[in-house]
C-alpha cells in the first residue's frame, strides 16, 4: 500500500515487510508503525466504538418508536463497525488525505448511519464515532463539510420521513448537533494542524537526515584523500628514498669494484643498512606505528644516524628537550627529506646538518652548497609542499632559501 500523511502520529508510516516481531511489540501491531502510532491509533478506536455504543444505547433505550424500528437502528450501527473493521481499518494507518477508498468508506458510513438515524432519531449521539474519522480520511475543508452533514443532516431526514415536529427537532437533533458538531471543529482543526506541523517536522527531519548522510559521505571522502595524500607522503620520505639510495649505493658500488674495494664495501654496508632501515619503516607504516628511527632511539639519534649515510654530511646536535611524537616524526622527515634532495639532485660537496634549540623552538636547518634551485618555481613531487604540511600540522614552519648555483637551506621551526 502507500504512504500517507502522518495524521497527528496515527497515520502517515510505512509498513514493513514480513519481518519477525520484536519483543515487547504487540503481536498485531502492523510492521513498520511506531509503538506511539498504535497506541494513539487504539484509543481512535476506543473512542469510535464509545461513540457507536452511546449512539446505539440511547437510541435503544430512549427511543419511543416501535422495539423493531430501533433493533434496526442498533443493527446498521453495528454493520458500521464491521465496515470499518474489514474496509476502513486496513486504510486508517496509510491512506493518503480523500484517497479514494477511504471516501467510499465514510460514503457508505454516512447512509448506514443516517438509516439509524431515519429508523430511530436518537442514534444521532453516535455521529461523533463518523465525524471523528472525516478528519483521519479527508482533507480540512471536505472533513468539515462532512462534520457538517453528520451534524444536521439527521434532522432534515426526520422531517423528511415524519413530518415536521419541531419539538422534537429542537429537543432530539439540536443539541447533539450544537454540541457535537461545534466539539468535532474545534477538535477536527486542531487535529489537521497538529497532523499538518508533523508533515512538516517529518519533511525537516528527512531533510537533516539526508543532509547529515551527504555530510558524512563527503567527510569520509575528505577523510580518505587526506589519508592518501599522508600515505603518499610517508612512502615519499622513507621508502621512495630509502630505495632511491640504494640504487645510488648499487652504482657506486659497481664502478668501485675494481678500482676501490675498500669504499664499495663501505658503501655496501651501506646500502644493507638502508635496505633494513626501508623493511622497518614498510613494517611501521603497516603497523601504524611511529617511524621505526625514533624506535630505535631519540630523536638526535636518528637524526645523526641519517647524516652518517651520506658521506658528505657533517651532523651538530644540542640535547633537545622531551617532544611530542607528532613533533619529532616531523622533524625526522624533514631530515629525510633535506638529505635525500642534497644526495639526488644538488651534486653537494659538502652537506651541514643542525639539530638546536632557539629561543624555545626546535630548528633543524640543513645546508648544502650543491646546485641549488630557483624555489619561486613549482616543485615537482611531494618533497617541500609535504614538509611545509606537516610542520603546519603542529604549529610549526618550513623555510627554504635557495638560488642556482648558491646551495639550499631547508630551516624548519618546531614549537619546543
Amino acid at each position: 500500500m502507500g504512504t500517507g500523511p502522518d495524521r497527528g502520529g496515527a497515520a502517515g508510516v510505512v509498513r514493513g515487510g514480513d519481518a519477525a516481531v520484536p519483543a515487547g511489540v504487540p503481536v498485531d501491531q502492523p510492521d513498520g508503525v511506531s509503538a506511539p502510532a498504535w497506541h494513539l491509533r487504539q484509543h481512535w478506536e476506543l473512542y469510535f466504538a464509545a461513540s457507536l455504543a452511546i449512539g446505539a444505547g440511547v437510541g435503544l433505550l430512549a427511543g419511543d418508536g416501535p422495539l423493531g424500528r430501533r433493533l434496526a437502528a442498533v443493527g446498521l450501527l453495528a454493520a458500521i463497525a464491521v465496515w470499518y473493521w474489514l474496509f476502513g481499518r486496513p486504510h486508517l494507518l496509510d491512506a493518503a488525505e480523500n484517497n479514494a477508498r477511504g471516501v467510499v468508506y465514510l460514503a457508505v458510513a454516512g447512509v448506514l448511519f443516517a438509516g439509524a438515524v431515519v429508523l430511530a432519531p436518537h442514534t444521532v449521539w453516535g455521529s461523533a464515532a463518523l465525524i471523528s474519522q472525516a478528519f483521519w480520511f479527508l482533507s480540512l475543508r471536505y472533513a468539515l463539510t462532512v462534520v457538517i452533514g453528520l451534524s444536521f443532516v439527521p434532522a432534515t431526514l426526520f422531517v423528511a420521513t415524519r413530518g415536521g415536529r419541531w419539538d422534537v427537532i429542537l429537543s432530539d437533533f439540536l443539541p447533539p448537533a450544537l454540541i457535537f458538531g461545534s466539539l468535532s471543529v474545534l477538535i477536527g482543526v486542531t487535529i489537521h494542524r497538529v497532523a499538518t506541523q508533523n508533515e512538516r517536522q517529518a519533511e525537516l527531519i528527512a531533510r537533516l537526515e539526508a543532509s547529515n548522510a551527504e555530510v558524512a559521505r563527503l567527510s569520509h571522502e575528505a577523510g580518505t584523500a587526506a589519508e592518501r595524500e599522508r600515505l603518499a607522503r610517508e612512502i615519499h620520505d622513507t621508502l621512495a628514498q630509502g630505495f632511491t639510495s640504494i640504487v645510488t649505493l648499487t652504482q657506486a658500488i659497481e664502478s668501485e669494484l675494481d678500482s676501490d674495494v675498500t669504499a664499495a664495501r663501505r658503501h655496501l654496508e651501506m646500502a644493507r643498512r638502508t635496505a633494513r632501515e626501508n623493511l622497518a619503516e614498510a613494517r611501521a607504516m603497516v603497523a601504524a606505528l611511529t617511524p621505526s628511527a625514533l624506535g630505535d632511539g631519540s630523536l638526535a639519534d636518528a637524526v645523526t644516524r641519517l647524516a652518517d649515510n651520506l658521506d658528505a654530511a657533517r651532523c651538530t646536535v644540542d640535547p633537545l628537550p622531551k617532544l611530542d611524537t607528532a613533533a619529532e616524526v616531523v622533524l625526522l622527515r624533514a631530515a629525510q627529506e633535506a638529505l635525500h634532495n642534497a644526495r639526488k639532485h644538488a651534486a653537494a660537496d659538502e652537506v651541514v646538518v643542525d639539530l638546536s634549540i632557539v629561543d624555545e623552538l626546535v630548528v633543524l636547518t640543513v645546508t648544502d652548497d650543491g646546485t641549488g634551485f630557483d624555489p619561486g618555481q613549482p616543485a615537482a613531487g611531494f618533497g617541500l609542499s609535504g614538509m611545509r604540511v606537516r610542520a603546519e600540522q603542529v604549529g610549526g614552519r618550513l623555510t627554504v632559501t635557495s638560488a642556482p648555483g648558491k646551495g639550499t637551506t631547508v630551516r624548519l621551526e618546531v614549537p619546543a
